[in-house]
């Protein structure tokens, strides 16, 4: 049988967990009150009640899991940000090649820092430079 929010009984946090969860609340106090919202109304929109709320914002209860969805939803951040953990950067695709030399991406990148007509005058050069290289 699945569990709503409103059957959710909220665990003490075992010292162990403490800090974690007493930084969690501190997040959703603070977006919480970005919001413009009280802590009734969150407790609403959670299916928990006011008290419930205060405990899990003061860190002293425990957030089950099944809410972290619907409560990061609520408050309007990713799962990442209302648990406090910083998103892992796209893993790269797997290179056919080896990529450019660290010079070159620097000119590369200093060429698009470049005005428009003058990106186009160094891609002309290039192209010029190139053809004469392949005959």
């Amino acid at each position: 049988m699945l569990t709503t929010p409103s059957q959710l009984i909220p665990e003490p946090v075992a010292v162990t967990d403490k800090a974690f969860y007493k930084q969690l609340g501190q997040r959703i106090a603070e977006r919480r009150k970005a919001l413009g919202m009280n802590q009734t109304q969150l407790a609403d929109l959670l299916g928990v009640a006011q008290q419930t709320m205060a405990h899990y914002e003061g860190g002293v209860a425990r957030v089950a899991v099944a809410m972290l969805p619907i409560l990061s939803d609520a408050l309007g951040l990713s799962l990442e940000e209302l648990i406090g953990v910083q998103p892992k950067k796209a893993a790269r695709p797997a290179a056919k090649k080896r990529g450019p030399a660290p010079r070159i991406q620097q000119q590369l990148e200093a060429v698009a820092a470049l005005p428009r007509s003058k990106q186009r005058l160094v891609s002309q050069v290039l192209d010029s430079m190139l053809a004469q290289t392949s005959r």
